[in-house]
């Protein structure tokens, strides 16, 4: 049993780290609050190669195992919740097309969007349907060579930007409903495609979360993910595990930097003549969250070395996600209650952690859905704990 990164892991995220520090930790405030696109982070993302994550080396892509892709998130979360969600959908659609599309598919989209040069995105949410996909109503009628697709969706991360942009829809009203639901690799520039509004948000700014309307968008029937229809919940749920560890690896950065400045003030604010990192009401707090954290951390980096075993981690993706968001909430909080009212200015940066903390708990399925996820893995005997 080894609890070590590899030596290439360790490198890794030791470069990820220091572009962290130097481009990401000096603006993420001020560009945060003035609403500003983190333009040039995304730029040196590309270089590096991170929009190719999950893209195969055959299209160019980094086809990194999933430990170093936890450490992408943790690491980026750390320094800017938001700029983490420019690659966070990008990768689980890339992901999605390397496994399920055509070859076809792969060699028109992958080699762009592993450069960088065109992103991707997921659309799945819609205005009445979240958690309970199968009861979307985006609707692809087949008329020859085409589907016409209408419909609205919700919740976009990376909507301005997707080329293409994977949208979950019903091909056929069969039942159960999973089985008449497929992806559509949809272009944007299509006639009847349009991004009607930017959400409003509590944090996850930085990148832009939109409302995508299909008014009888016609798309080629090529641009069926994998060429066969109502694989769509299968593909989508299997991309969901991936996005699971992302939003968990996420959880633990945002949780990590809310410890950090809890600490670094804790030891530099003085009351009653001394650091108040000296009382034990303080400590107790740093130590209970120092805790949490790296078990939140451990709990991540095990569903991803699990993932990269090549088997369903459908549990253990859930509780790592599910753990790590509850940490985050618990963690941000703490270190707000340790800044006292500094902790409440914008001039810090532990209030910008508290408001990105509660979509770690909402996103890629609430808590409550992975807590029912877990419990059927256990009661059905597919997952288990122990030896």
């Amino acid at each position: 049993m080894d609890f070590e990164l590899t030596d290439e892991q360790k490198a890794f995220r030791e470069t990820l780290r220091a572009f962290v520090d130097k481009e990401i930790v000096p603006v993420a405030t001020e560009w945060e609050h003035s609403g500003r696109y983190p333009a040039e982070i995304v730029d040196k993302m590309k270089q590096m190669g991170l929009f190719g994550l999950s893209v195969p080396e055959e299209y160019g892509g980094m086809a990194a195992d999933m430990v170093s892709f936890a450490l992408v998130f943790e690491e980026i979360a750390r320094g800017w919740m938001g700029v983490a969600g420019t690659i966070g959908s990008h990768s689980l659609a890339c992901w999605m097309i390397a496994r399920h599309g055509t070859e076809e598919q792969k060699r028109r989209h992958l080699p762009d969007l592993a450069s960088g040069a065109r992103r991707t995105a997921i659309a799945l949410t819609e205005p009445g349907a979240g958690t309970d996909l199968q009861g979307i109503q985006t609707r692809a009628v087949r008329d020859g060579d085409h589907y016409v697709v209408t419909g609205t969706k919700t919740w976009i991360t990376n909507a301005r930007h997707a080329d293409p942009l994977p949208v979950l829809v019903k091909t056929s009203i069969a039942e159960p409903a999973h089985k008449g639901m497929s992806v559509l690799l949809v272009d944007p520039a299509t006639p009847g495609f349009s991004v009607s509004r930017d959400l409003p948000k509590l944090g996850y700014k930085g990148t832009e979360t939109c409302e995508v309307v299909l008014d009888e968008v016609r798309v080629p029937v090529s641009a069926l993910l994998g060429g066969v229809e109502g694989r769509g919940m299968q593909q989508v749920l299997g991309g969901l595990e991936l996005g699971r560890v992302n939003i968990a690896a996420r959880a633990v950065g945002v949780a990590q930097a809310a410890y950090d400045a809890a600490l670094g003030y804790a030891r530099e604010r003085t009351a009653f003549g001394q650091p108040i990192a000296d009382f034990q009401a303080i400590q107790l707090k740093l130590a209970d969250m120092a805790t949490e954290i790296q078990a939140a951390r451990l709990l991540t980096y095990w569903a991803a070395s699990q993932a990269d075993g090549g088997r369903r981690v459908d549990m253990e993706a859930g509780m790592a996600k599910y753990f790590a968001s509850e940490v985050a909430l618990k963690a941000t909080l703490e270190s707000m209650r340790i800044h006292g009212g500094y902790g409440y200015s914008q001039e810090y940066v532990v209030e910008r952690l508290y408001r990105d903390a509660p979509l770690m708990a909402i996103g890629e399925g609430t808590n409550d859905v992975q807590r029912m996820v877990i419990a059927r893995a256990l009661v059905s005997g597919k997952g288990k704990v122990g030896w």
